[in-house]
């Protein structure tokens, strides 16, 4: 007797959905590594919105709740895009229960990467560069990343290795600064720094015991990239040592250490707040 049981569609041949989309495979559980990712998620309703008014972020599928479709009408109508019907509960269970999605997965391509010459242009512009050396907290580089929107940050470059994807509790974290401020992955960071220096922007490093004040080294008339080590281990000693310079962040409290993202924000306050000779 024939075997009638449903064979699975060869990857190839499978029809597309309503607007191009397929539906999010729940077999993903947890994201890949970020060396294989050809595919990121995003979820929640800022970071979703961002990457649909993005034209350079493909959207390969999209499902959503009743509501979240709702509010994200427009966006989508500008991109004819047909969301597939979700329920949260399915969404808990692809992206785990904990998770904040308010309704709504997209998986995407990832955006183009930029070169070091692209973010030594954009520095050049007047917006300074972020450079974090093995910061490997989703939550803690996506804070940076809206900060980074926030300031008019020119670029971000971090290590291939040693950090986090550009997916799901990162792009959350970003508020929809991952679709705003360009990524470069070095696979050496300290080659990298080297090359924005032989370019002439100035490298600032943030240690939390340096004699400088950051305040009085921010260059009011040259490119400069903020340079920022992992919580709790700070910078490499050779990160440290490719440095321009070593300078820290006033502080007059009880503490005298900020969280990476925290200090991220406010060195790019404080260059922003130089740049316009307050």
């Amino acid at each position: 007797m024939p075997d009638k049981r449903p064979r699975p569609a060869d990857k190839g041949s499978r029809p597309p959905h309503r607007g191009g989309n397929r539906r999010p495979n729940p077999r993903h559980s947890g994201p890949a590594p970020k060396e294989e990712l050809s595919e990121i998620r995003i979820f929640g309703l800022h970071p979703a919105q961002a990457a649909l008014t993005n034209p350079a972020r493909k959207i390969l599928n999209a499902a959503m709740t009743a509501n979240a479709a709702r509010k994200l009408d427009a966006q989508l109508r500008d991109r004819e895009i047909v969301p597939e019907p979700t329920t949260p509960r399915n969404l808990d269970r692809i992206l785990g229960p904990d998770t904040v999605h308010q309704g709504i997965l997209l998986e995407c391509e990832p955006l183009e990467e930029p070169s070091i010459e692209d973010l030594i242009i954009a520095a050049g512009e007047g917006r300074p560069l972020m450079v974090l050396d093995q910061v490997t907290d989703p939550h803690n580089v996506g804070a940076i990343l809206r900060s980074g929107a926030v300031f008019g940050c020119g670029g971000l470059i971090m290590t291939r290795r040693h950090s986090p994807p550009l997916s799901g509790v990162l792009a959350k974290s970003a508020s929809g600064g991952l679709e705003h401020v360009p990524v470069h992955l070095a696979t050496n960071l300290a080659r990298a720094i080297g090359e924005l220096k032989d370019a002439g922007v100035i490298t600032l490093g943030l240690d939390g015991g340096a004699e400088t004040e950051f305040h009085d080294a921010i260059p009011s008339d040259r490119p400069m990239a903020i340079v920022l080590g992992a919580e709790g281990k700070g910078l490499r000693q050779l990160t440290a040592e490719k440095c321009d310079q070593l300078c820290r962040i006033e502080t007059t409290g009880a503490l005298a250490s900020l969280n990476v993202s925290n200090a991220a924000a406010i060195a790019l306050h404080l260059a922003a707040m130089k740049r316009r000779g307050k």
